[in-house]
């Protein structure tokens, strides 16, 4: 889990991220970078539970939106809150997309695609190492 950041992260130089980013976490959060396809550690995250931002910790899809959308990055058809995550026209590439990010941070999750399931029809295809973990129950209980 990431270290976890004041309310407002954009007072955060890049020199703080850096400090609290692993440099692979940092290249996608910060430099709107990609894991390579099918590498993530939450691809195969199926457990109750909500993905929160791997840079500031904050709630963004709960695990009853994820879905096997077979583009070897986590994805979910809505976010938690329509506030939790900006959406920004992406021309990189050579292309249109949109990015999103996270609405407290602005750090870099993935992008939206107008191909998922119903009932929203997107696909939130995200990174791995853009999020972080948070499971409903941990099984300390048994």
């Amino acid at each position: 889990m990431s270290e976890p950041v004041p309310t407002d992260a954009t007072t955060l130089s890049d020199s703080d991220w850096r400090e609290r980013l692993s440099p692979e976490r940092y290249h996608v959060l910060r430099e709107a970078g990609t894991e390579p396809a099918w590498t993530g550690d939450l691809l195969q995250e199926k457990r109750d539970g909500t993905f929160m931002c791997g840079a500031c910790g904050q709630p963004l899809f709960d695990s009853a939106t994820k879905y096997e959308s077979g583009s070897g990055w986590p994805s979910f058809y809505q976010a938690l809150d329509a506030d939790a995550v900006e959406l920004i026209e992406d021309r990189s590439h050579g292309m249109t997309r949109v990015e999103v990010r996270c609405s407290n941070c602005h750090s870099h999750l993935g992008h939206v695609f107008p191909d998922g399931p119903r009932p929203t029809g997107e696909r939130f295809c995200m990174n791995s190492l853009a999020l972080d973990f948070e499971p409903t129950d941990d099984g300390s209980a048994e």
